[in-house]
């Protein structure tokens, strides 16, 4: 089988094209390496994935009117797809929300309109996030509960592209899939989020900044079980029986942390005291996420196993070795 994978030097990317090339599928990965964060780390992603013989990659803007669609073309024989490129970071949006509708919006148009063009296209899976739950107060966050509330431009973009998914799946009966990713953490991860500001912060001795004076509860989930979620979902696409061939699912660790619990994991992984800062919580983030998985297993047999104990020393060893490399 052959896939494309969108953004596949990011973390998620990265980590799903490596998974889908260790059971023997062939990829075809696709990035424009920005340099929202270092692209020094997404090369070394991509560098891990060239070890593989079926990995190919080619440096591209989903959002170019037309380059993914003549990349498809050329390439032929596209059996799946798995779209991971994005602008993430809710704060980010704040200062920079033309990045977002560009590669979330018209970035999604141009996948969307790829994928229906493509002969032997069985499945497009896409991310979605939890920050769609917006303004909610219900936990944990389901699939059926409302999404009008969004908190950020970069919430905003991704209930849009479920909508815009669902239009397609209507249209062109394209079997479709949303994930809704729920923190995402681990090896290989971004430096924008929790795990790696923090850990650096620790062992810098700079201190550790905790929003919402430290009252705030995530659903962390590794990396690993997240792969696993997306890999179930890209195996089963819906049947087109009628209704829009379209799903949407929760992919979370089904635990909301508290963010100070989070810390003294870090810390005792680390052998180091944190200086931990309180400060009010900022535009557009949201105190406490948790999913609600029960869709998730039913359809997909989706059960991740790896707690933050568990994960965050795994974190810490990748984020030693990685920096002493």
């Amino acid at each position: 089988m052959t896939v494309l994978v969108t953004g596949a030097a990011g973390f998620i990317g990265y980590s799903t094209s490596k998974a889908l090339l260790q059971r023997g599928e062939r990829v075809i990965g696709v990035d424009n390496l920005n340099d929202y964060y270092a692209v020094t780390l997404k090369e070394a992603r991509l560098a891990e994935l060239a070890r593989f013989r079926d990995f190919s990659f080619q440096r591209l803007d989903i959002a170019e009117r037309g380059a993914l669609g003549e990349l498809a073309a050329r390439e032929g024989g596209i059996d799946r797809v798995v779209h991971l490129a994005a602008q993430a970071g809710v704060r980010y949006s704040l200062t920079n929300p033309h990045a977002y509708v560009s590669a979330n919006i018209v970035g999604q148009l141009e996948v969307l309109e790829a994928c229906r063009r493509l002969p032997r296209l069985g499945h497009l899976v896409f991310a979605s996030s939890s920050s769609v739950y917006g303004g909610n107060t219900k936990l944990p966050f389901a699939i059926t509960d409302p999404v009008d509330t969004p908190r950020s431009l970069y919430a905003a973009s991704k209930k849009a592209d479920e909508l815009m998914g669902y239009c397609y799946a209507h249209l062109h009966r394209l079997p479709m899939t949303a994930l809704r990713f729920f923190t995402v953490y681990g090896p290989w991860g971004r430096p924008d989020m929790a795990a790696w500001i923090f850990t650096d912060a620790i062992l810098a001795g700079r201190p550790v900044r905790l929003f919402n004076h430290g009252n705030m509860r995530r659903d962390f989930t590794y990396i690993d079980d997240i792969v696993a979620g997306v890999l179930a979902a890209l195996d089963r696409p819906p049947a087109d029986d009628g209704a829009p061939p379209y799903r949407l699912y929760n992919l979370g660790n089904h635990r909301s942390e508290e963010l100070t619990r989070f810390v003294a994991l870090l810390e005792a992984a680390l052998g180091r005291k944190a200086v931990v800062e309180l400060a009010p919580i900022e535009p557009g983030d949201v105190p406490a996420t948790y999913a609600d998985i029960a869709e998730t297993t039913r359809d997909l047999g989706f059960r991740p196993v790896t707690p933050i104990d568990e994960g965050l020393p795994r974190f810490v060893a990748w984020f030693r070795d990685y920096h002493r490399r």
